[in-house]
Order: C-alpha cells, then sequence, then structure tokens
C-alpha cells in the first residue's frame, strides 16, 4: 500500500498542532560563514522564494553576485516550528522555501525574479517535477508593495512567453510573506556539504524578459 499525500492545503481545524520552539538549526552558513538569522548588515534586503525541493533552490540563489547569505525553511503555512516530516505529510500547510538576503545595490528584485522564473517551471501546481506535494507549490513572498508589484508584473510578463512555447497558466502564489520558519540544521546548504545529493529543480528554457528592457 502506498501512501498518497494530500493535494489540498489544511485548514487551522486540521493542521498539525506543531511546537512553541523554534527548531535547533545551524547559526552560520555553510559556504560563506556569515550568519543565518542575522543581523545582517544595514542597506541589504530579504526575498523569499519556493520552487520545488529546496535543497536545489537554495543553491541555485547562494551563487548569485549579490546575494549575501540564504536559507531553507518552512513558509506560508500554519503549524508553527514544524518539522521536516510534518511539512512532507502535507498536515502543516508550508511550503519549502529559501530566504534570500541581498544587496540591491548589485543585484535588483527584478533580477532575482528573473532566477526564479527561469530555475523551476512555475506551471505545475502542487509539485514540481517527480517531487509531489503541497510542500513543492511554487510561490514568491513578498515584504512590501514595490516586491508585490515587481513580482506580478514578472509573472505577467513570463506568461506571455511561456504561452508562446505551449506552457499553461502559472500557478505560482504571490503573496504577503508569512513566518519563515528555519529548517533543521541538515538542510541549510544541503548541496554544499553532499555534493552530489539530490536535486529536482529544472526550468523551462524559457528566458523571462524581465531584465533585458521589460520593467518590472
Amino acid at each position: 500500500m502506498f501512501f498518497k499525500k494530500p493535494m489540498d492545503l489544511p485548514t487551522a481545524v486540521t493542521a498539525l498542532p506543531g511546537r512553541p520552539q523554534a527548531l535547533p538549526t545551524a547559526s552560520t552558513h555553510f559556504v560563506n560563514s556569515r550568519s543565518l538569522k542575522g543581523p545582517y548588515p544595514e542597506g541589504l534586503e530579504t526575498a523569499y522564494f519556493a520552487m520545488g525541493c529546496f535543497w536545489g533552490v537554495e543553491r541555485i540563489f547562494w551563487q548569485v553576485p549579490g546575494v549575501y547569505v540564504t536559507a531553507v525553511g518552512y513558509q506560508q503555512g500554519i503549524t508553527p516550528n514544524a518539522t521536516y516530516e510534518e511539512v512532507c505529510s502535507g498536515g502543516t500547510g508550508h511550503t519549502e522555501s529559501v530566504l534570500v538576503v541581498y544587496d540591491p545595490k548589485a543585484v535588483s528584485y527584478a533580477g532575482l525574479l528573473k532566477v526564479f522564473w527561469e530555475g523551476h517551471d512555475p506551471t505545475q501546481g502542487m509539485r514540481q517535477g517527480g517531487d509531489v506535494g503541497t510542500q513543492y507549490r511554487s510561490g514568491v513572498y513578498v515584504t512590501n508593495e514595490a516586491q508585490a508589484a515587481a513580482a506580478q508584473a514578472s509573472k505577467q510578463a513570463y506568461q506571455v512567453e511561456l504561452g508562446k512555447q505551449g506552457y499553461g497558466k502559472i500557478t505560482s502564489e504571490i503573496d504577503p510573506a508569512g513566518t519563515f520558519y528555519f529548517a533543521e540544521d541538515y538542510h541549510q546548504q544541503y548541496l554544499a556539504k553532499n555534493p552530489h545529493g539530490y536535486c529536482g529543480i529544472g526550468g523551462t528554457g524559457v528566458s523571462c524578459p524581465i531584465g533585458v528592457g521589460v520593467q518590472a
């Protein structure tokens, strides 16, 4: 008998209860030794992206010039301080998300959106490739009105390009960022610690026009 993951998000009544205390996690980034939880240098900004298994997503973003530090965690759910196993059960409402702390003088938010759209297939709903479940849904979680406007504009522009190549409707969420719960230590910078580890992230091959004449 195979366990079938729920494909609908839980409600406040059906979600797992969680716990009041934060999960133990790393204090510094495995690749660059910077503080995961801050305080971050003045002038830096934060962004949050979900685009499938967070191991591969985090590696994409820590390699972007201008990104100061990254971390993986659980976001947009109901259950406080959920464990990885609880998130994978579909009973928390969280998606696997990546915190990106960046220098806007070195890389724009529009530039990060371009990385986001091109780094995965945003038309797949509650899955990404062979990874199936609510925790693999795609999303941009914004911290202010400027990010929200940029995200919506980039989504519209990318939808046009995807349509030209026969892809369907983008299913990515664009919502205000909920609480970001840092994932367990072993998930942080997983593919730096395990270079041959699993990564199910792959793009469509369709370029996003943001940053090449189309304004976000």
